[in-house]
């Protein structure tokens, strides 16, 4: 995940004497394993010396008071800037502000995702909150406004980077109505705060739903006695579900009594109805008054078109090729698991309700992936160790740790990035891997600081943070990894790697900064390497005895593990990002009618339960990723492309990943991605690797 992730989030160590170096052969892979894995991993640094990393700008450890002036001091300084913009000197004082300014900022910001202590996170959090009012008072200047877009009149531009620097500060201004009359612009004002407030209210709702439903311990078969304990019991010995995700996901996965997944269903189906209904349905409303008062038809256009698809019918279009595509092998699929149904509870109806604990059920009944037992073989040194061996011999870098580092928490590590052919360092990294009491409690990856080019000519170092949340095991042994934790740390690793060798002249296209329908690519890429048998034999080793890795036949599992029902599991995407992108593209849409139509037509003559409403408990539309659910399918498709054209036949290649590394990491968002991808692959992208990897496994 991004620092974008999250629906009200805003994202935001002894030295080594070796680093970790990329070698070959059984022998050598066990060398690093024990001896660059466990010891990189397993031993806590003591006596630091607190050593500043070199180019970084980054502050931690700020106490409440320091981050609450340095905030006081960004705003000071960025009105100074501001105020002193002219028509000959104005993209560059503001390019060069967002540089030096964001590793400043960051420094405020993220303490409060990290820190045990309540009063640096109020002091980040207040911090945040200054400098995010700034930052709209910047927004709304029509000073610096009329200077940048007489600038941009003139059409001079020293590269094409800079003229998407200069247009997308227009852009900007301008999605604040600054090219609109005042009237206009004091009901856009008006409209976003009805927006925000609603899109909080949603999400509270949901958070604060209190609903349960009682059962008899009979009616929970196949749940397993350690979920049985963790539920409340009433008096007369009925156990208690809630509505909360982890309580009805389980549910529906293991319980084998039908009617009990129906009541669950259908209970969680019917929360916070009729009032989120409401507020979606007015949300939706102020969405496209907004976007008219831009100029906009509809919300849709307004959303997308800052997005790779550019326009709600190109995402029409590619929704509807992906799920007619898909359609033999989902109704493969749901034949399968009614078969499954009618054998084990006769002829009553298969419903929406039962896709769940069939899919688990056949699963196990195809592939011998018995992921409880396979956590044994994941010990978390081992598993880094590989993922830094895989990121360095494909993108050709050097992790070294920095032992002596300031950090937050002594679990924290630090890593220099290096360029394995030159030496020349390209950025630093922290890894906070361990859940602990008031650290944020999402995987992602957070920039602290953005590479930039400044006007001497001298390049800005970025520095990367990413949080896991690996459960320490107080036993002093390693602690052991889910195989879903496992594909998170790839997934997040690409997004390291995507932010270390990014080579983008502005802060704004560094980083992270990657178009919205893009920025997910390269990680998603990544996690391809967790499926295959070299990475999984490379990364495991049981617990007791790490020389013993997972067998083949239980990477060949895996592998069809991955691509089980996912044609189905697509088409139940697709269906969501479908109802996002209609009732955004079309006013007055009967939300309830359109789910009900799109339902069947979508989920191959499934029904919707009834008197549920999906929309009421569908956060990804309220807040976040309202007219853009189909992004995360999306960046799937073009990762799949990618894989299937250039790496499946050679994991390590790191010709191929120098390629991947210059032509596609390193622009980040200064160029368009078609541009990238095209560059990348030779041709224009397609989506029939994605299609075929949906399909390639039929049971």
């Amino acid at each position: 995940m991004t620092e974008s992730q999250g629906n009200s989030e805003k994202m935001s160590k002894q030295k080594r004497e070796r680093s970790l170096l990329a070698v070959s052969g059984a022998a050598a892979l066990l060398v690093l394993a024990v001896n660059l894995g466990i010891n990189a991993f397993n031993s806590h640094r003591k006596n630091r010396k607190n050593k500043d990393l070199q180019g970084s700008k980054v502050r931690v450890n700020l106490s409440a008071s320091e981050i609450l002036k340095l905030a006081d001091r960004i705003i000071t300084k960025s009105k100074e800037v501001h105020d002193a913009v002219t028509y000959m000197n104005v993209i560059s004082p503001l390019a060069e502000l967002e540089a030096q300014q964001f590793p400043l900022v960051q420094s405020c910001v993220f303490p409060k995702m990290v820190t045990t202590s309540d009063d640096v996170h109020k002091a980040s959090a207040e911090a945040e909150r200054r400098i995010d009012t700034h930052l709209l008072a910047c927004s709304k200047r029509e000073d610096v406004y009329r200077v940048v877009k007489a600038f941009a009149a003139r059409g001079e531009w020293v590269n094409a980077e800079a003229k998407n620097y200069t247009q997308a500060l227009m852009r900007d201004f301008e999605r604040n109505g600054l090219n609109l009359t005042l009237t206009k612009r004091e009901e856009m004002q008006r409209v976003r705060i009805q927006i925000d407030k609603l899109s909080l209210q949603y999400i509270q709702n949901l958070t604060e739903d209190s609903t349960f439903l009682l059962f008899a311990e009979t009616e929970l078969a196949g749940l397993p006695p350690e979920f049985l304990k963790s539920l409340d019991k009433v008096t007369d010995g009925k156990f208690k579900v809630t509505l909360k995700s982890h309580h009805v996901g389980a549910v529906l996965e293991l319980c084998e009594v039908g009617t009990t997944r129906r009541m669950v269903a259908v209970a969680y189906g019917k929360r916070c109805g009729e009032v989120n209904l409401s507020i979606l349905e007015d949300l939706v409303q102020l969405r496209h008054k907004f976007a008219r008062l831009l100029g906009y038809s509809s919300y849709a256009d307004c959303a997308v078109d800052l997005r790779m698809a550019k326009t709600p019918s190109k995402v029409f279009e590619f929704l509807e090729d992906i799920s007619n595509s898909l359609t033999d092998s989902a109704n493969m699929e749901l034949s399968m698991l009614k078969d499954l149904k009618r054998k084990e509870e006769g002829d009553h109806p298969f419903g929406i309700e039962d896709l769940l604990y069939y899919v688990k059920k056949a699963e196990a009944q195809q592939f011998n992936v018995d992921f409880g037992a396979l956590k044994q073989y994941f010990p978390v040194n081992l598993v880094l160790s590989g993922v830094f061996k895989i990121v360095q011999d494909l993108f050709g870098l050097r992790f070294e740790e920095i032992a002596d580092a300031e950090v937050w928490h002594s679990d924290v590590c630090v890593y220099s990035v290096f360029d394995l052919s030159s030496g020349e360092l390209l950025g630093h990294f922290y890894l906070d891997m361990y859940i602990r009491e008031g650290k944020y409690n999402n995987t992602c990856v957070v920039a602290l600081q953005n590479g930039a080019l400044s006007s001497n000519g001298s390049r800005q170092i970025p520095v990367v943070l990413m949080i896991a949340q690996l459960q320490k095991d107080v036993s002093g042994h390693p602690a052991l990894l889910r195989f879903s934790e496992v594909v998170d740390l790839f997934h997040e690793f690409g997004h390291v790697v995507q932010h270390i060798c990014n080579r983008a002249s502005f802060a704004r296209f560094s980083g992270l900064g990657f178009d919205q329908d893009f920025v997910e690519v390269p990680a998603l890429v990544l996690e391809n390497w967790c499926y295959e048998s070299f990475t999984l034999k490379l990364i495991s080793g049981f617990h007791q005895d790490i020389t013993k890795p997972i067998k083949d036949e239980m990477c060949k599992a895996i592998k069809r593990w991955r691509c089980s029902f996912s044609a189905l599991k697509m088409r139940q995407e697709i269906l969501y990002s479908l109802f996002d992108q209609i009732i955004h593209s079309a006013e007055n849409v009967d939300i309830v009618e359109l789910f009900k139509h799109l339902h069947p037509r979508i989920l191959l003559g499934l029904p919707m339960l009834e008197d549920v409403n999906p929309a009421s408990r569908f956060p990804c539309s309220a807040i976040g990723h309202e007219a853009a659910c189909y992004s995360r399918i999306w960046s799937e498709v073009f990762a799949a492309d990618i894989f299937a054209s250039k790496f499946h036949d050679s994991y390590l290649n790191q010709y191929v990943g120098m390629q991947f590394r210059n032509k596609v990491l390193a622009p980040g968002g200064a160029k368009e991605p078609i541009e990238v991808l095209t560059s990348f692959l030779g041709r224009e992208p397609s989506t029939q690797a994605f299609i075929d990897s949906k399909s390639q496994y039929r049971l």
